[in-house]
C-alpha cells in the first residue's frame, strides 16, 4: 500500500504545491526510496515488473506524463542509477 500511495501522491494532478511527476520522474523517486530502505526492494521490482504502474497511467494519468520507464534499470538494483 505505501508504494501505491507515494507513487499516486507523486503523480497526482491536484497537488497545488508542485506539479504532477512523469511516469520515469515517479519510479526514479520510489527507487531512491528503495535504495535507502524505505521501502520494501521486493514490493517495489514486483510493482514495475507486474506492469502495474502502467496500467495505473493508462487510466488516470495525463497523457503528457506518461513516459517511457526502462524497468530493467531499477529491478534487482540495489544502488543509484
Amino acid at each position: 500500500m505505501a508504494i501505491a500511495d507515494i507513487f499516486e501522491a507523486l503523480t497526482a494532478a491536484d497537488r497545488p504545491y508542485r506539479r504532477p511527476t512523469t511516469l520515469s520522474e515517479a519510479v526514479d523517486m520510489l527507487h531512491s526510496f528503495k535504495i535507502k530502505g524505505h521501502i520494501d526492494p521486493d514490493l517495489f521490482d514486483l510493482f514495475l515488473t507486474s506492469g502495474l504502474y502502467e496500467r495505473y497511467a493508462e487510466r488516470f494519468l495525463k497523457p503528457e506524463q506518461i513516459d517511457e520507464v526502462a524497468v530493467e534499470q531499477y529491478v534487482g538494483r540495489s544502488s543509484p542509477v
